[in-house]
């Protein structure tokens, strides 16, 4: 796979876009949990009340218990411990239900303020960079197996500006079915520069308009 140009410069606004790319992603990853963890934090309350609830349902029912073995009014006094062990077991849970609130609100929150902003970014940068990687693949086959330089040159023909194809020859198309060796390797080196390619044995100095 071929992820940057041969040419000096794009590849180096390439592999800075990667990196700012990269960093970006890592800044809004850190953030996110930031925001997590600050947003974790208010379930304290909630895990101190289920705490609580959960030892004092606790507490009250062995003292029910104990009362229990009264003889004939045991079960009497019983049975209001009994109640706010119940009371204290609804505390506890509503203390439960609070800190999965909290937790699923966290979740949320830190998923938003990563995801949008990457997302924003991704969705306008990657796409750049796989058009590019997918066009230099293409055409990196092509030099691979030797194949005839006329078929970029008419491509440049089709796709160059025609300022950038009169800088070449005044008649590019009557030159290119002539075959001319000059003119077809010149309009080729425009085309493979808007790829990101460049020749064997040439400058690599070649103006390139591409983004990616």
């Amino acid at each position: 796979m071929k992820l940057y140009a041969d040419a000096p410069v794009r590849r180096t606004r390439q592999l800075i876009g990667d990196l700012l790319f990269v960093a970006w992603v890592v800044v809004w990853l850190k953030l996110a949990d930031v925001v997590h963890d600050a947003t974790i934090a208010l379930a304290a309350p909630g895990r101190g009340m289920e705490t609580a609830g959960t030892g004092l349902a606790g507490s009250l029912r062995d003292a029910g218990r104990a009362v229990g073995d009264v003889p004939l009014v045991g079960d009497q006094v019983r049975s209001p411990f009994d109640g706010a062990g119940r009371a204290a077991d609804q505390m506890a849970a509503a203390g439960a239900s609070q800190v999965q609130a909290v937790q699923h609100l966290a979740w949320w929150l830190a998923v938003s303020v990563a995801a949008i902003p990457v997302l924003v970014l991704a969705v306008t940068y990657l796409p750049r960079r796989w058009r590019f990687i997918r066009e230099a693949m293409a055409a990196q086959r092509f030099l691979d197996s030797s194949a005839d330089l006329a078929l970029f040159a008419l491509r440049a023909m089709a796709n160059q500006p025609v300022h950038r194809l009169a800088r070449v020859t005044a008649d590019p198309v009557g030159d290119w079915r002539a075959g001319d060796p000059r003119v077809v390797r010149a309009l080729a080196l425009l085309e493979l520069g808007d790829v990101g390619l460049t020749l064997p044995g040439s400058s690599g100095r070649v103006a390139s308009g591409g983004a990616g």
